[in-house]
């Protein structure tokens, strides 16, 4: 679910405006950040679904450090520290927040593939309403996620133009090209190349 998450960071943008919407978008994919070099040293892994659809949803992620509920919340807490130093604690907050809403809506998608403790080290059941098995509807979700934060963006850029008497093209051009990467992104998602 890359698209979902940096739609709900635009969405996010459009309330908390002291944050740089990069810093949103950064949030919304730390704990997918963190994995890349985990994956690549082989501590985290993706298996393949067999006779699972190639693309979109066909695999199991064992993100059993990244993506552990406790491991979210500690990689949340760690990025809004810095940020809240840098822009205040309410931006630390909505950068930490950001980030944990990753979680949030990888548990929607995912297979039961989410542990609740770093390397599931309790042995609990592993977490996830497992979306991605219908990849129409989980598609569907992403792309609502990512048209409302472009609207809510918009709508707000669009009151933030008007106060500093700019234009509104700005405000139309970048909702705009975050609905238009959004989609791309899903596209490539949906078919397999963005996994």
């Amino acid at each position: 679910m890359i698209t979902g998450h940096f739609g709900l960071a635009a969405g996010v943008k459009s309330w908390a405006t002291q944050v740089p919407l990069w810093a949103l978008m950064f949030a919304a994919v730390w704990l997918d950040i963190v994995f890349v070099p985990l994956f690549l040293s082989g501590i985290e892994t993706i298996e393949t679904v067999p006779g699972a659809h190639i693309g979109y949803g066909g695999a199991i992620i064992h993100a059993d450090y990244t993506h552990s509920l406790v491991g979210a919340v500690l990689l949340s807490a760690l990025l809004g520290w810095p940020a809240g130093l840098l822009w205040g604690p309410r931006s630390g907050m909505t950068i930490g927040l950001v980030s944990f809403s990753h979680w949030i809506l990888d548990l929607a998608v995912h297979r039961p593939d989410l542990p609740i403790p770093p390397g599931n080290m309790l042995g609990l059941p592993k977490l996830g309403f497992g979306l991605w098995r219908i990849p129409v509807a989980s598609a569907a979700l992403e792309f609502a996620i990512l048209v409302a934060g472009a609207y809510l963006y918009w709508r707000a850029a669009l009151a933030a133009c008007d106060a500093k008497g700019r234009s509104k093209a700005t405000a139309s051009l970048s909702a705009a090209l975050i609905l238009l990467f959004g989609l791309f992104v899903l596209i490539l998602d949906v078919a397999g190349v963005a996994q």
